[in-house]
């Protein structure tokens, strides 16, 4: 079943068919998670690197914040059985759009910070596709931890 992950949302599951899915990545950040002993994954795609810009709304959509949202993506998958260190982490998004100038650099902010706290916590990327000015959609096929990325201009290929 397709799983459809919307800006500032999170979906986690273990079935076998299930296909997690977000669309038009463009400054957000998609990140995906999978374990393939425990054949559960998760995808997250978040807005905003910093949920202290806005306490409030973080309160009610953590997913929307790096900070907030990826935390909660892993101890999720935790729940359904993964582990830490069998974890394939891939991260897609954070384009440049409509902010030619560099003026705001959401894309690299929320990048960045993502970064910063995987090296915090021990976490290695094993794939990713990030900046650029293109939008992304990636998927994750729980049962056998495929990602495709489909990036426009560049076509769709497994990641």
């Amino acid at each position: 079943m397709k799983l459809v992950i919307g800006i500032s949302d999170m979906k986690v599951s273990n079935q076998a068919d299930d296909v997690l899915i977000t669309y038009s990545l463009g400054s957000c950040i998609g990140v995906v998670i999978w374990d393939p002993v425990a054949k559960v994954g998760g995808l997250l795609h978040y807005m905003l690197p910093d949920s202290s810009l806005d306490m409030e709304k973080a309160q009610a959509k953590p997913f929307m914040f790096a900070d907030s949202g990826i935390p909660l993506l892993f101890k999720e998958t935790y729940k359904y059985g993964a582990v830490k260190n069998r974890l394939i982490v891939k991260v897609v998004g954070g384009s440049q759009i409509m902010d030619n100038a560099g003026i705001f650099n959401i894309g690299k902010r929320n990048h960045a910070v993502l970064r910063k706290i995987f090296w915090k916590n021990n976490i290695m990327i094993a794939k990713e596709d990030v900046g650029g000015t293109g939008n992304r959609t990636v998927s994750l096929e729980i049962g056998t931890g495929i990602t495709r990325l489909k990036v426009s201009g560049r076509g769709e290929f497994e990641l």
